[in-house]
C-alpha cells in the first residue's frame, strides 16, 4: 500500500480522492458494495442555500444537509463565534465540577426556551447519543426511586431515534435492525399514526384513537409497573415525514400520565423552527418529561446535542445518587465550549436575527406551493408542516398502490432533480423528503418546486 503524506493528500486530484474514499471511509447508511461501485459526490463549499461539489457543480440544498443546517450555510456570525472561542478556549471538560461560560449560558437559554418544567440539560454530540442519555437517565431515575422493574420502552413503527447500540432498537426501520440484534426484549413498537395509510382511514380522530388504544394495549400487555417510557417524534422524519393528526402529542401526554409512564419527545429533527415554532411540542402546549435536541441546535456547524429532563427526574436522580457518589454518565465532548458558542450564535440568529419568523412565513408558502404537485398523476400525497415535508409517490391515486421496488422511482426523481441543480432525500419506499433551511425565500421555494415538478414528470414518464 502506498503511503500518503499530508502534502500528497493536499494535492490529490478528484479521482484520487474518490479512490481513497472507496478504500477507507465506511459511509453511514449506504450499501457498501454499491458505494464501492459508484463512489461519492464530494462537496467542496457551500453558501446560503447552495452546495458546490468538487467538479464545480452548484446545487440547491432542499434538505438542509441532513435536516440540520437550519440557519443555512456561511452565516458569518456563527463562524465568528466559533473562531473567537477556538482562540480563547478551544476545549474545557465538564467533568470534576469544571465548566465554561458558553455551555453554562446555553444550558440556561435552552431551559428558558423549552416547555415549562424542563429545567436541566445533559449535553452530548448528536441525536443518537442524546437518546441513549435519555434511556440511561430514565433507568437511573426508576432504579433510584425504588421502581427497578420499570425497564420497558415503547416507540412507534417507522419512527427514527438513532443508530447507536441502544437507540437503534427504538428506531423502527428494518435496515437499522438487520444483523444488529435489535430491538432488545425491553424495546417495543406500536403502529404508526400514519393517516395516509391508516387501516381505519385518514380521519384524524380515528387515527388518534387507534394510537391511544395501541399504547394502552401494549402497556397492558407488558404491565404498567414494568413500562418506563413512551418515546415519539412530533413528525416521523426518516420514516417518511409522516405527520400525525393535530393533538397527537397531547393525546400521548395524557395517555402516558394516565398509565403512569414517562413521555420522551424526540425533536432532533423538528426542533429549532423546523415546523414553525422553536419546538413542535410547544404548538400543542405539551411538556414532556424528557426532550431530545440536536441538529438545528448548532445548525450543523458543529456536533452537539442536548437531553433535557424535568426537575422531578433530576431530583430523583440526584437523591438516588446520594451526597458523595457521582452519577456515572458523561462524554469527553459534552458541553464542548466551541459547540456551545456556535449554538448560542445560532440561537441569536433564530431569535434576534429574524430566522424563526422568516421560517414561519416561508414555511406556509412552501407547503402551499408543494401542495400544487398533488395535481400530478403519481403524487399520492404532499404532507408536512412548516419547512418539513414529504411527497409520497404512487402508481394509482385511488388505490394508493406503491411502485414496484425495482422501479426505484424515488431515486429516479432525485437523479433528475440533481442533474437540474436540486438535492433532497429519496427514501427507499418512494417517499421524497424535504427540509429547506430557514433562510429560504419565497423565490427559492419557487425554484425548488419548479425543479421538483420537472424531475417527477421526467421520472414518471420513464417508468409508466
Amino acid at each position: 500500500m502506498t503511503t500518503i503524506s499530508t502534502q500528497n493528500i493536499n494535492s490529490l486530484d478528484h479521482q484520487a480522492l474518490l479512490d481513497l474514499d472507496r478504500r477507507h471511509w465506511v459511509h453511514p447508511v449506504v450499501s457498501l458494495r454499491q458505494h464501492e461501485s459508484i463512489g461519492s459526490t464530494i462537496w467542496k463549499s457551500a453558501e446560503g442555500i447552495h452546495l458546490t461539489d468538487a467538479q464545480g457543480r452548484r446545487v440547491q440544498d432542499g434538505f438542509s444537509g441532513l435536516w440540520c443546517v437550519n440557519a443555512g450555510y456561511g452565516q458569518q456570525s456563527i463562524v465568528q463565534a466559533a473562531t473567537e472561542q477556538l482562540q480563547k478556549l478551544p476545549y474545557a471538560t465538564g467533568y470534576f465540577h469544571f465548566a465554561s461560560e458558553p455551555a453554562i449560558r446555553l444550558a440556561a437559554r435552552l431551559c428558558e426556551l423549552a416547555p415549562r418544567g424542563l429545567t436541566r440539560v445533559l449535553f452530548g454530540q448528536g441525536g443518537s447519543d442524546a437518546v441513549d442519555t435519555a434511556v440511561r437517565m430514565v433507568r437511573y431515575f426508576f432504579n433510584a426511586t425504588g421502581r427497578p422493574q420499570k425497564k420497558h420502552f415503547i416507540a412507534v413503527e417507522r419512527g427514527y431515534h438513532g443508530s447507536s447500540a441502544t437507540s437503534s432498537g427504538l428506531t423502527a426501520l428494518p435496515v437499522f435492525h438487520k444483523h444488529f440484534d435489535v430491538p432488545t426484549p425491553l424495546q417495543h413498537h406500536i403502529p404508526s399514526p400514519y393517516p395516509y395509510r391508516h387501516p381505519e382511514g385518514p380521519d384524524p380522530a380515528a387515527v388518534l384513537a387507534s394510537t391511544v388504544r395501541a399504547l394502552e394495549a401494549k402497556v397492558a400487555e407488558l404491565g404498567a409497573d414494568q413500562v418506563a417510557a413512551f418515546i415519539c417524534e412530533p413528525i416521523l422524519g426518516s420514516g417518511g415525514v409522516i405527520v400525525p393528526p393535530p393533538g397527537y402529542l397531547r393525546a400521548m401526554r395524557d395517555t402516558c400520565d394516565r398509565l403512569g409512564i414517562l413521555l420522551i419527545v424526540d425533536e432532533v429533527i423538528t426542533g429549532f423552527g423546523r415546523t414553525g415554532p422553536m419546538f413542535a411540542c410547544v404548538a400543542e402546549g405539551v411538556a414532556p418529561d424528557v426532550l431530545i435536541l440536536a441538529k438545528g441546535l448548532t445548525s450543523g456547524y458543529a456536533p452537539m446535542s442536548a437531553t433535557m429532563i424535568s426537575e422531578a427526574l433530576y431530583q430523583g436522580i440526584a437523591d438516588g445518587a446520594g451526597a458523595d457518589s457521582p452519577v456515572g454518565h458523561g462524554q469527553t465532548y459534552a458541553g464542548h465550549p466551541v459547540s456551545a458558542a456556535i449554538a448560542n450564535a445560532v440561537l441569536d440568529l433564530y431569535l434576534d436575527g429574524g430566522l424563526l419568523e422568516q421560517g414561519q412565513r416561508v414555511g406556509e408558502y412552501f407547503m402551499a406551493q408543494l401542495k400544487t404537485l398533488e395535481e400530478l398523476p403519481h403524487v399520492g400525497e404532499v404532507r408536512g408542516r412548516g419547512l418539513l415535508a414529504g411527497i409520497e409517490l404512487v402508481t394509482d391515486k385511488d388505490s394508493k398502490a406503491k411502485p414496484l421496488p425495482q422501479a426505484r422511482l424515488g431515486q429516479r426523481v432525485l437523479k433528475h432533480a440533481f442533474e437540474d441543480g436540486l438535492i433532497f432525500r429519496a427514501f427507499a419506499d418512494d417517499i421524497l423528503g424535504f427540509a429547506p433551511s430557514l433562510n429560504y425565500t419565497e423565490a427559492d421555494v419557487d425554484v425548488l418546486v419548479g425543479k421538483l415538478r420537472r424531475a417527477i414528470q421526467r421520472a414518471c414518464s420513464e417508468t409508466f
